[in-house]
């Protein structure tokens, strides 16, 4: 191309893209008051699914050139407006002139009452496609899991194919089971680590065989580091393999070094293609040490390490992590698609320990 040029065609480009995020944010708004208004006259029992289906049939017939409007999408738009008016992205919402009845979850309108447009174009809402939401609300069960999902596809700018990957791999599962499972050292270090780190990993991606060892893995991550920074979350940013740390005479090599923009620290993995055990801890705390020592820069904060193992006790983990001063967090690594009703029954096992900690 052309260098003289090169600026136009960026102005073009970045043109292009704000005005389809402003196409995207009306379009959003707009099947947020569609779904509104005709759960507005459903409930009030002024319309039935009979209106609804005339209703489409009659878009169809007079403005052809409408997509979308058809019964199974009127009443998408009717799920997407239910799925999220109570949710905190509208919370401000809730404090227009309609009243929600909260027993039945749904918006309470007298029959003839004028319906009245909500603007939800300030919400994280219209940050997302319309394809995006219907995976998300189509496919996530709990308020919870939704909200995660809509936040985590902003954040990490999802595509559509990389949501619906994500949701098969039961990323929020394995990143609430991570949170819980956080030690004390990593949170004293990074106050904001939440929603960072996994209990499991998913490499998929990697077909590596079986058994395979740990420089199978490791040259699999390197290989596939797109599909891999896509599974870490991308404020990981890839340093180095076999990363050479010197301390005395003697050279040492971390196998895979990230740096981490958000929790602004330096990230090592050790990778073992076997089972947890205790050692291994020790290896990595001393890399850690290492980092903080010689590489770690006077503004950027400790180092953490993360063992990624084929296997793990979770007992023996809690043992070895109980009296360790690093801030280290022990997880596992699965070559297929977890078993997405295991991690929501651990899930669930981990709600109702919480519950009976706080009776």
């Amino acid at each position: 191309m052309d260098k003289r040029f090169e600026d136009i065609v960026r102005l073009i480009k970045q043109s292009r893209a704000n005005a389809i995020r402003a196409v995207n944010i009306e379009l959003i708004n707009l099947y947020w008051n569609v779904g509104a208004y005709i759960k507005q006259k459903l409930s009030a029992a002024e319309w039935g699914d009979k209106t609804v289906e005339e209703l489409a049939v009659f878009i169809q017939k007079n403005n052809p050139e409408l997509k979308g409007f058809n019964r199974s999408g009127l009443y998408r738009m009717v799920q997407f407006f239910e799925t999220y008016v109570s949710s905190q992205f509208v919370a401000s919402l809730r404090r227009q002139t309609q009243r929600i009845d909260n027993e039945k979850n749904r918006i309470v309108a007298p029959a003839g009452t004028q319906f009245e447009p909500q603007d939800i174009r300030n919400t994280v809402l219209v940050q997302l496609s319309w394809t995006h939401h219907r995976t998300i609300f189509s496919r996530c069960k709990t308020d919870e899991e939704r909200q995660f999902y809509i936040q985590v596809s902003v954040k990490e700018n999802y595509s559509v194919r990389e949501l619906d990957r994500q949701i098969s791999a039961s990323l929020f599962e394995r990143t609430m089971l991570g949170n819980n499972k956080l030690s004390q050292m990593i949170k004293e270090a990074h106050a904001d680590i939440t929603n960072t780190l996994k209990d499991s990993y998913v490499f998929e991606f990697l077909n590596l065989p079986e058994p395979h060892n740990e420089g199978d893995l490791q040259r699999g991550l390197v290989k596939q580091m797109k599909n891999f920074i896509l599974e870490l979350g991308r404020d990981f940013l890839f340093i180095g393999e076999e990363y050479k740390v010197q301390v005395g005479n003697s050279d040492f090599y971390i196998d895979l070094l990230f740096y981490h923009r958000g929790l602004q620290c330096l990230v090592a993995f050790e990778l073992k293609a076997d089972k947890f055990k205790p050692e291994h801890l020790g290896q990595l705390n001393f890399y850690l040490e290492a980092l903080d020592r010689d590489v770690k820069k006077p503004n950027e904060n400790p180092s953490i390490g993360i063992l990624l193992c084929k296997d793990k006790d979770s007992e023996v983990v809690e043992y070895a992590l109980s009296r360790s001063l690093s801030p280290t967090m022990v997880s596992e690594y699965k070559t297929q698609l977890p078993d997405k009703k295991i991690l929501q029954q651990k899930l669930h096992e981990l709600f109702e320990n919480s519950e009976d900690d706080k009776n």
